[in-house]
């Protein structure tokens, strides 16, 4: 499986970018997740999709302004970010898991449960 992210850049604060994670080498169906890692810090939960699509997680920190979505049929996911803040610098990543069912919440914020990244893209937003 391979993911690869695309959509990063460079935006003034307060302005929009959208990231897409693309899919080779079997379906999104399956419990995926957005992540991001800042300079020093730790690997940090974004958003999440269960596996059936019924249920959408968000970090507390993003939550109203990012928006996870998937289209299965053309193998991406996306994360539509609005009303950025110098705060969401950061490499986002996109993540999946093969089990194959949704997951107990409490799961999808632990990188740890991931089988498979990609390699991420830079998201800078300037004050």
């Amino acid at each position: 499986v391979q993911l690869v992210e695309t959509g990063g850049g460079l935006v003034q604060a307060g302005g929009s970018l959208r990231l897409s994670c693309a899919a080779s080498g079997r379906t999104l169906s399956a419990n995926m997740g957005w992540f991001r890692q800042a300079p020093g810090k730790e690997r940090e939960f974004v958003a999440a999709l269960s596996w059936s699509g019924g249920t959408i997680y968000y970090a507390d920190s993003v939550k109203g302004r990012f928006t996870i979505s998937r289209d299965n049929a053309k193998n991406t996911l996306w994360l539509q970010m609005n009303s950025l803040k110098p705060e969401d610098t950061a490499v986002y990543y996109c993540a999946g898991d093969s089990v194959g069912r949704d997951r107990p919440k409490i799961y999808y914020r632990d990188y740890r449960v991931y089988d498979y990244w990609g390699q991420g893209t830079q998201v800078t937003v300037s004050s």
